[in-house]
């Protein structure tokens, strides 16, 4: 089968001819019918990112994946070949999470094995090519929102980045019923679509008059609930400077710069908290799942383009300069 494969030594990505696997004892092999493309895929292919658990230094990445169960393994009882079905980004080995297609072979690929309970049936409703990403792209917004910051109704928020993550940001934070919805961005297509996504307002960040707009819009109160979806450092700066009373930032982009807090007496007299977030947990994929067959969401506007599988390092290549300025560009075998 063709897979699109990593080498950790060289840092190079090949679209390979590699033996198709079988599924074992509780596990079933699925045949992949998309495979998202993330930044995380940019990281470890730059360098950025390093696997942590993985065996070897070869792996076939994708941690997005979704498509048909192909075989299944001795064990399994839940789940039958046909089944549509997308994959938990990773799974849990000796109380470590895992990562699909970091610490272990993932969906750029014509097959791919999951062990069954990392496996979610999804509706007939629910394209492949919209499937495959609500493990991460949507999953980690959601927990970052829900769990981590614990965003409330009708409170102000600001979103700083509308990429492949912050979109979906905007849209979960519109479900939640958050108001007002504050998207920043410096690129004035991310700034529209944040708005087409529910944001009332989409400041650039460089604008001189942006803090009086960001005071405007939250009637001088300050920003509730603040998300870095960017990891650059000066936008963690300008988001903590707009957190109001209690206020909190959550950081979800990644970044190995540090944080500066220019005021600590404001920060302390104001309580405010500065959060990190990582990933998501199994059951938020399941919510997500039940609200999108329920209508409640709705994904077709985050597929940015569609790439063949033997064209891997050209999709890569697309959201490493921001061709479009992707939401989300899937691999089809």
């Amino acid at each position: 089968m063709l897979a699109g494969r990593l080498s950790l030594a060289t840092r190079r990505l090949s679209v390979e001819e590699v033996p198709t696997p079988d599924a074992g004892p509780g596990e079933v092999r699925i045949a992949v019918a998309a495979a998202g493309v993330c930044l995380s895929d940019v990281h470890l292919i730059q360098g950025a990112l390093t696997p942590l658990h993985l065996q070897g230094d070869v792996v076939t990445l994708g941690h997005e994946v979704a498509g048909t169960v192909d075989q299944v393994g001795d064990g399994v009882r839940h789940l039958s070949v046909g089944d549509r079905v997308l994959l938990q980004a990773g799974e849990e080995r000796d109380g470590t999470v895992h990562t699909r297609g970091v610490d272990y072979d993932g969906g750029w690929a014509e097959y791919a094995v999951a062990r069954a309970d990392t496996v979610v049936p999804i509706p007939d409703s629910l394209p492949f090519e919209q499937a495959c990403f609500i493990p991460d792209a949507v999953s980690t917004p959601w927990a970052a929102l829900t769990t981590t910051a614990q965003t409330r109704p009708a409170t102000a928020v600001g979103v700083w980045g509308v990429g492949g993550l912050g979109a979906h940001a905007v849209q979960l934070l519109a479900l939640l019923g958050a108001a007002p919805i504050i998207a920043v961005d410096p690129l004035p297509r991310a700034r529209e679509r944040a708005l087409a996504f529910g944001a009332d307002v989409a400041l650039d960040p460089a604008d001189p008059g942006f803090a009086q707009a960001m005071g405007a819009a939250t009637g001088g109160a300050g920003l509730a609930r603040a998300f870095d979806f960017a990891g650059v450092p000066a936008v963690r700066e300008q988001a903590v400077a707009c957190l109001g009373y209690r206020g909190r930032l959550t950081l979800v982009g990644l970044t190995d710069q540090p944080i500066t807090v220019a005021d600590g007496t404001r920060f302390s007299y104001l309580q405010q908290q500065i959060l990190g977030h990582y990933g998501s947990e199994p059951a938020d994929v399941t919510t997500l799942v039940a609200l999108t067959a329920l209508g409640r969401l709705e994904f077709s506007r985050s597929v940015s383009a569609t790439v063949p599988l033997a064209e891997a390092a050209r999709a890569v290549e697309m959201l490493e300069r921001k061709e479009g300025d992707p939401i989300r560009i899937v691999l089809v075998p």
